[in-house]
């Protein structure tokens, strides 16, 4: 399965302007053009998937494939960079009509609220108004996902899944408590020890040393992975950690009771950013919701090795939905 994965399934590349910012977007599924789409196949809905921090979504391509297959291909599957976390090449185009709002600047943009905004921007804009929506956060992709269905209540968001969701006490977590500091106190000083060592580094070097990590992590480098060595992208996935601690605190218990039909929350059994406190504390909570506590010991970054798996979850899931008529095939 695996090996077909990888080999068999066409995940489309874009870079497109959005909110003033290059992003890249990856599509897996022949559905590329929601909007020009005349087919009589044509989906009616898309499974968009949020990233953790950093935001490289070349990261993700493995567990989009592999859940694009789990659900039998049937709806296309896309993932999003955050802003300011990839680099277009230089050889690539970067598509953005002339009255596109996308190419408006957001305000601080690379900060918490400004990619939620930048989420906004695209889903509004690419995505077409009657499509049918499945949000699956990862990490702070899961806090995104809550604002989105906070601040668009217009869009037809109709699953919202969050995966390991830190949505709280960021900087009380295990790892939290180690991040806040260099994030929040020593940020400056990272910024410029990124700049000192990197900046200078021939590309050539680069591209040599990702190959190597990527092998090492047994990933392919299907998709332009340099950035995670770019100074720029580094200093914005600081930047936007930094604000993860100082504004990922409490829990937005409306934003969750509101939508709580929607939503399934996935805990982890070894999470240091969001221990299993944090569960039981949701559990407690909300008695009737849908909150899960991970019975495979997968790690916070499951996108590295264990996208396989999570994915066969997901898909299950999403095929409850189906057998209760929550979404019913027709409309699909």
């Amino acid at each position: 399965m695996d090996s077909e994965i990888k080999e068999e399934i066409p995940l489309h590349e874009e870079y497109i302007l959005c909110g003033g910012v290059e992003t890249q977007v990856l599509k897996c599924g022949p559905w590329t053009d929601l909007f020009n789409d005349e087919s009589a196949h044509k989906p009616k809905l898309l499974i968009f998937v949020i990233t953790g921090n950093p935001g490289f979504s070349a990261f993700y391509a493995p567990f989009v494939k592999a859940l694009y297959s789990s659900i039998n291909r049937r709806f296309p599957v896309w993932v999003i960079s955050h802003a300011g976390h990839v680099l277009a090449p230089k050889d690539k185009k970067i598509l953005a009509a002339s009255d596109d709002p996308n190419a408006q600047e957001i305000e601080d943009i690379y900060g918490l609220r400004g990619q939620v905004e930048h989420k906004l921007a695209f889903l509004r804009t690419h995505v077409p108004k009657e499509t049918k929506l499945v949000l699956i956060g990862h990490s702070v992709g899961c806090y995104i996902s809550l604002q989105i269905l906070k601040h668009a209540p217009e869009l037809p968001i109709i699953r919202s899944i969050l995966l390991f969701p830190t949505i709280e006490r960021m900087s009380e977590s295990p790892n939290g408590r180690i991040a806040t500091p260099l994030l929040c106190w020593l940020r400056y000083a990272l910024y410029a020890s990124s700049y000192l060592l990197l900046k200078p580094c021939p590309e050539t070097v680069k591209s040599w040393f990702v190959r190597m990590i990527l092998q090492r992590m047994n990933l392919r480098g299907e998709f332009l992975v340099q950035n995670v060595l770019e100074p720029f992208c580094i200093a914005n996935a600081l930047y936007l950690g930094g604000q993860e601690m100082m504004d990922v605190v409490k829990r937005d218990d409306e934003i969750i009771k509101e939508h709580l039909s929607k939503l399934i929350f996935y805990y982890g059994t070894r999470d240091s950013w969001c221990p299993v406190e944090y569960y039981e504390d949701m559990k407690n909570s909300f008695p009737d919701g849908d909150i899960r506590l991970c019975e495979k010991n997968l790690p916070h970054a499951f996108v590295l090795h264990s996208y396989q798996e999570m994915a066969g979850m997901v898909a299950d899931w999403l095929k409850d939905d189906l057998s209760k008529g929550r979404i019913r095939f027709q409309e699909i």
